[in-house]
């Protein structure tokens, strides 16, 4: 039930200047580049296929492309990394907190207890996640009482997403969390439970180290750190990241050989005729896997 009153005052939010999100007609509004499916609140909703074909790219391929494409601001590094050698691969859902000011947290939590949702601010936005979704959510950096979820909340969030987590912020208990096997991007761990904070935004922009996540990004994480794929360039991110794949099986055989310099191969074969070896390789490469 709280669920469901969350997603219906989503939906019904009259302007951007009022808290708690973005109706769907600015989220529409924002990610008007998005073609695609959406979720009902208006959040895109990028196809399982294209994140599953993600899942062999690397932290250098998506934000490669993504910087010549214009977005130069899509990847942040600098977490302290459980499970560093699994990937997190999902949509985001934003969450945004501040310090508290009571007569801004009053108002909040009033609207809040309207919608017939609970006292607990974070858990306000774990009630709403679903299969694919990656919590994303900026505290400020913030270790001491900036600790989003401890082993129990952190359990439903893997539970209901079957994904990871990223905290512009903390965790606590660590050694309940690890074990899950749920990957988790922090910037730190402490004891203390959530405090002096205050949730202001959900599937609002919000700001991650260097970048601006939006609602429906898909999130890219490595055991180097975090992609945010605008929605509209992630089929353009795994194709191009899966030619730079083979091109690296290409390069890499061609180099076990001993026959040739490193310069001779990589980047492009200075050898025309070796050039087009590689070309007609690659052509019949892209064929076989469905890549444009």
């Amino acid at each position: 039930m709280r669920k469901l009153a969350l997603l219906a005052l989503l939906a019904i939010l009259p302007s951007p200047a009022q808290m708690t999100a973005f109706n769907k007609d600015m989220l529409l509004k924002y990610t008007a580049q998005w073609k695609g499916d959406r979720f009902p609140d208006g959040r895109p909703k990028v196809a399982d296929e294209w994140l599953r074909r993600l899942q062999p790219a690397s932290s250098e391929e998506t934000w490669g492309d993504m910087r010549s494409a214009g977005y130069t601001n899509q990847w942040e590094g600098g977490w302290q990394i459980l499970q560093p050698q699994k990937k997190l691969i999902g949509r985001a859902v934003t969450a945004q907190f501040m310090p508290v000011r009571p007569d801004v947290n009053e108002v909040i939590n009033a609207d809040a207890k309207a919608a017939g949702m609970g006292q607990s601010q974070n858990q306000r936005v774990i009630d709403m996640l679903q299969p694919g979704d990656v919590i994303v959510v900026d505290l400020f950096g913030k270790v001491e009482n900036g600790t989003f979820v401890g082993d129990n909340l952190a359990f439903a969030v893997y539970t209901f997403t079957k994904t990871g987590i990223v905290i512009d912020g903390a965790i606590r208990d660590r050694e309940g969390i690890q074990p899950m096997g749920m990957p988790a991007y922090v910037r730190g761990f402490h004891p203390s439970a959530i405090g002096n904070v205050m949730l202001t935004g959900v599937n609002v922009p919000i700001r991650v180290g260097n970048v601006t996540v939006m609602p429906g990004d898909i999130v890219f994480g490595d055991n180097e750190g975090l992609s945010f794929i605008p929605p509209h360039l992630v089929q353009r991110v795994v194709e191009r990241s899966e030619v730079t794949q083979l091109h690296d099986v290409w390069t890499k055989e061609k180099l076990k050989t001993g026959k040739y310099k490193s310069s001779e191969i990589y980047s492009t074969p200075r050898d025309p005729a070796l050039r087009k070896e590689y070309e007609d390789w690659l052509a019949k490469e892209k064929a076989k896997r469905g890549i444009k």
